[in-house]
């Protein structure tokens, strides 16, 4: 009888480029947030940080590209297995560069500290690794 429900539902909620679509709005929205706080607020903590570790302060630039420039691709589905994982390596770098002393640490609730760095990290390699689906801007599998 389990195994007939589990049948019933699967066939209802069988939707894969669906759930491809939901993964890429959520995390191509919620890194557009960091996106807009940068264009408001701007990245000169950014570029005195990487200045402070002997790297040119213009890198900081490069912010843009991952927290405006690739979640706007996910979000459209194009492109998206490259711009995901710039995507994830975007975030890998914001860990190395200000997250590193938090790596063994919890919060007072028991979370990990980077748990929110690592869903992003995780959710960019989901995406590449599943890709946009059907539900793309462009129908050309070779945009997508």
């Amino acid at each position: 009888m389990l195994a007939n429900l589990n049948i019933g539902f699967t066939r209802l909620t069988h939707h894969p480029d669906s759930g491809k679509l939901l993964l890429r709005l959520t995390f191509g929205i919620l890194m557009l947030f960091h996106g807009v706080a940068k264009i408001q607020h701007g990245t000169r903590w950014i570029a005195e940080s990487l200045q402070s570790q002997g790297m040119p302060g213009f890198v900081a630039y490069g912010v843009y590209i991952g927290e405006i420039v690739t979640p706007i691709l996910i979000i459209l589905g194009l492109f998206t297995r490259p711009v995901a994982f710039i995507y994830a390596i975007n975030l890998l770098v914001a860990v190395l560069m200000v997250g590193t002393a938090k790596f063994f640490t919890l919060t007072q609730v028991g979370a990990w500290s980077l748990e929110n760095e690592a869903l992003y990290i995780l959710g960019g390699l989901a995406i590449m690794l599943l890709g946009s689906g059907r539900y793309s801007i462009t129908k050309n599998e070779a945009y997508r």
